[in-house]
């Protein structure tokens, strides 16, 4: 008999009915036990003799992984960083699982997420092979000690990375707020991003850096020096136009995304091909025409 032995109660009863819920198919009726006045889940030796320690490290695996990551995780946001409610807690845990989910390559190679499996089996493995009692708690603190580092590593990206997304969304709002009061100077203009940036009015004759800077409205540079650039953010608002066609490869780029953000229905999207087949259409038409 082997016994893992817990400092919570709800620890302890956590990871007893992890065990039976996860090992039903491989024990007989009552074979792992939990004795509630001790904190202690008390596996039989049996486990070892059947083969099944592999199923038995598995378990101990996810309940790290499913049970006591993220209590961890909030753990180090309240007691380190002082983020306490759930709300925000949540926003930045996001951040980490979306991470986890390979949802945010930005970010990955500041929290080496892929690390994480070999990190606790490895330690994991250690533990059970020794096949003695031992105190889970005492297990964390000491074994998973670099495992701890990494997670208080994983916050801190994602803590920094919370604020600049905060900080963006006030950035939205106040240059929305600029927008919605702006009369619009220009119908509609073609805008094209590729490696290069290019604005064009309605006749597709490329705006000049020169004449789109005419157009600023200096109170976006003044009061906005750190966010709105000079050569596409600033014009754009300052024009304020009805529709951007907005010509691009690659729609999710930080710049594209800003531009949909900021002047939402007004943007519509399409290829970079597709600018050059409506210029030469119109072109064509515009020879006709003069003809």
């Amino acid at each position: 008999m082997i016994e893992i032995i817990f400092q919570k109660k709800q620890d302890a009863w956590n990871f007893y009915h992890h065990l039976v819920a996860r090992l039903a198919s491989l024990q007989e009726k009552n074979s792992i036990l939990l004795n509630e006045d001790r904190n202690r889940v008390q596996i039989p030796g049996d486990f070892y003799l059947k083969g099944t320690l592999f199923e038995l490290k598995q378990c101990v695996y996810e309940f790290i992984l499913k049970v006591k990551r993220e209590e961890w995780l909030r753990n180090i946001l309240a007691e380190s960083y002082f983020y306490t409610e759930s709300e925000e807690q949540d926003q930045i845990l996001d951040i980490i699982y979306s991470v986890m989910e390979g949802n945010r390559k930005d970010l990955a190679p500041f929290m080496e997420v892929d690390e994480e499996q070999g990190i606790i089996k490895n330690l994991i493995n250690e533990i059970l092979d020794e096949r003695v009692s031992f105190s889970f708690d005492s297990f964390v603190m000491f074994r998973l000690k670099t495992y701890f580092e990494q997670l208080s590593k994983w916050v801190e990206v994602a803590i920094d990375e919370y604020k600049m997304e905060q900080e963006y969304q006030v950035f939205l709002h106040t240059l929305r707020s600029f927008l919605k009061d702006r009369k619009p100077q220009m119908p509609y203009l073609y805008l094209v991003i590729d490696e290069n940036m290019a604005f064009f009015n309605q006749r597709f004759t490329e705006m000049k850096r020169s004449e789109l800077f005419k157009t600023i409205d200096r109170r976006l540079l003044v009061n906005h020096p750190v966010y709105v650039d000079s050569g596409t953010i600033a014009p754009l608002l300052s024009i304020a136009p009805q529709i951007i066609y907005l010509y691009t490869d690659d729609a999710q780029q930080p710049l594209v995304r800003t531009i949909i953000n900021l002047f939402e229905e007004r943007v519509q999207i399409n290829s970079i091909s597709a600018f050059e087949e409506e210029k030469l259409n119109f072109l064509n038409e515009d020879h006709e025409n003069i003809r």
